[in-house]
């Protein structure tokens, strides 16, 4: 369900995916205007009671942000849109390997032009349309763009079918739908994102953690209530980064860190850019779902890196603000995030891909959280492992590192 909100940017786009996701929705409509849609309830469909019917549960049930009214304040408030700030937005490499991968996708599971569109709308790709000159009803050609991919003037960039690959342009489309008229019935399935291309996505939620952390830091020693919507935005993010990473780890530091991240009664904080562009991140993330491949490289790595700096830095937010449990969740988060960060290490080591720091590495913020975090008293040993870069260590005593916090 937090998957689906973080990554949703409409009502519509929400509740397809969670179809995608498997989860069956259940719509509540008003008894005064019958068409309206008033709430919501979900369930999975091998979750059952004793008559055999899928047992549902309220979106308030499960969190406070999650009913549907809610979910409506987040998806318009104002100041929510996810347009980057100059210099913040995904590299046009990884927009157009993200486009191509859901054109592609959207090509495959459509029988027609119209459902082609309409699945790609769905999946919260941007459309437009080009029309003939001569007959202006005829579609002639169409161009996708990522929301929050824009130019230096703020629009939008647009790529055409054609340039994604030549598969992709409208007229073989229509051969490939239309068999029985010369076409034919090539079904490709979905492209695969190169190791640089994911790399690209990674380094850039990276970059987003960072700023994230940093801002919430300088907010926790000025203004605590400034840091509420990139607290809040974090938890969005880590529960779409472990999905798309499919690690167990990072799943329970995103349902440990839940908690940190609530405003009081369920209220939404106040957008700021941070928050947006650390939603822009997410949803960039969630558009390509769990379709990134196996393996572990130094992006991968450094994203955790970053993550955990982010939890750090909002159990110290919440520490200012004198609100002991949510520090402690932030904290407990940040633990899992650093088991989470063990299985990656060793397979990026094993396939020899860190061998010298790169650009998107954890940040300086990242590698202290990763040094000074207090390891728990329960651990059979060392958790929090200084994952900055994997490579062998000589013998000899390790390097010094700063105090940890007295507990």
């Amino acid at each position: 369900m937090s998957a689906a909100a973080a990554g949703a940017r409409t009502e519509q786009e929400f509740f397809a995916r969670l179809a995608g996701a498997g989860v069956v929705a259940r719509l509540r409509y008003s008894t005064t205007n019958p068409g309206e849609v008033t709430g919501y309830a979900v369930g999975l469909p091998q979750h059952t009671g004793k008559d055999g019917g899928i047992i549902w549960y309220g979106g308030g049930k499960l969190a406070a942000d999650l009913t549907l009214p809610k979910l409506r304040a987040r998806w318009t408030a104002p100041g929510t849109d996810d347009s980057p700030l100059p210099g913040q937005g995904p590299s046009p490499a990884a927009a157009r390997a993200v486009l191509r991968n859901m054109v592609t996708g959207a090509a495959d599971a459509a029988r027609d032009e119209a459902g082609f569109f309409a699945r790609l709308r769905a999946d919260g790709v941007l459309v437009r349309l080009r029309f003939s000159e001569i007959n202006p009803g005829q579609v002639t050609g169409y161009s996708v763009g990522l929301p929050g991919h824009a130019g230096e003037d703020g629009e939008p960039l647009w790529y055409g079918g054609g340039r994604l690959s030549e598969g992709l342009t409208l007229p073989r489309l229509r051969r490939r739908w239309n068999p029985g008229r010369g076409g034919t019935a090539d079904h490709r399935g979905a492209f695969r994102f190169t190791v640089p291309e994911r790399d690209a996505f990674y380094a850039h939620a990276a970059r987003q953690a960072e700023v994230a952390a940093e801002h919430i830091r300088r907010c926790a020693a000025g203004g605590p209530a400034q840091a509420a919507d990139a607290a809040w935005a974090a938890a969005d993010t880590l529960h779409v980064a472990a999905r798309a990473l499919g690690n167990p780890a990072l799943r329970r530091a995103a349902d440990s860190y839940d908690r940190a991240a609530r405003a009081g009664y369920g209220r939404i904080p106040q957008p700021t850019g941070e928050g947006r562009q650390l939603r822009a991140a997410e949803r960039l993330m969630a558009l390509i779902g769990g379709n990134l491949g196996d393996g572990a490289t130094l992006a991968t790595i450094a994203l955790i890196a970053n993550l955990v700096a982010l939890a750090v830095a909002v159990a110290e937010l919440r520490e200012a603000q004198q609100h002991a449990a949510q520090a402690s969740a932030a904290r407990a988060a940040a633990e899992h995030l650093h088991a989470a960060s063990g299985p990656a290490r060793t397979s990026a080591a094993q396939f020899g891909q860190a061998r010298a720091p790169q650009p998107g590495g954890p940040s300086a913020a990242a590698r202290v959280a990763l040094g000074d975090f207090p390891v728990p008293a329960r651990a059979r040993g060392p958790v929090l492992l200084d994952i900055a870069w994997p490579r062998p260590r000589p013998g000899g005593p390790l390097p010094p590192r700063r105090a940890g916090p007295a507990r």
